[in-house]
């Protein structure tokens, strides 16, 4: 079975849907999944300093702060609920992310589990630890602490960061799931033709995966 997951480092729903999919294939141990991670940018345009959260949320969406601190609670009893931490207090910009994509399509290009640990290893950096997943030398961390179980070069990812590689890939895969009207993430596409959106319950996405593996026999 193949799953695109089509998210964003800097959305909290993304972590979350991640993390509740996992719960889900974990409860099918049997059944073959390849996974691969899809680029998606919320704030393409957002400068590499980054901004503040709560002035983001009212330009964008027109959310008051009270508002904003209502879903940042929901979010965080969804994450400890899944096993995942957010904490508020730590995080309290949000940044460009762009070289993440750009990185993750890197370590795809080694395995799917190196893209996989790289991706929940970013989401924590970010959403736990309230680092900037856009700052090379957090990405750097990331996958020096990922390298002894993976094997990962940290200094050809420091290449790759230091140079436009991935660049035209990145975009490419953008621009290919906003043309297939994906526009919110998650977005997760299963053999290519069916879409699950949002941080769905493990239970949801169980129901889904049985039933298309069912139906393919």
């Amino acid at each position: 079975m193949k799953i695109d997951f089509v998210s964003d480092i800097s959305c909290p729903w993304c972590a979350i849907g991640l993390k509740s999919l996992q719960q889900a294939l974990a409860r099918m141990p049997d059944l073959p999944v390849e996974m691969h991670f899809q680029p998606f940018e919320l704030n393409p345009q957002m400068g590499a300093e980054g901004q503040n959260i709560d002035e983001h949320l009212q330009q964008k969406y027109g959310a008051s702060t009270e508002q904003a601190a209502g879903v940042r609670e929901a979010i965080r009893k969804r994450g400890a609920e899944l096993g995942f931490v957010f904490d508020m207090q730590n995080r309290s910009r949000i940044y460009n992310t762009f070289d993440a994509h750009r990185l993750l399509h890197w370590a795809g290009e080694q395995s799917p589990e190196a893209q996989r640990e790289l991706k929940l290893a970013l989401f924590g950096a970010y959403f736990t630890d309230g680092k900037n997943p856009g700052d090379h030398g957090v990405m750097l961390d990331a996958v020096r602490a990922l390298s002894p179980a993976l094997g990962l070069d940290v200094e050809a990812a420091r290449a790759v960061l230091a140079s436009e590689r991935y660049a035209a890939e990145v975009r490419e895969r953008e621009a290919f799931y906003q043309a297939q009207g994906i526009h919110s993430v998650p977005s997760i596409i299963i053999n290519d033709r069916h879409l699950i959106q949002g941080g769905q319950e493990p239970a949801v996405f169980e129901e889904v995966l049985r039933r298309l593996a069912a139906e393919a026999g």
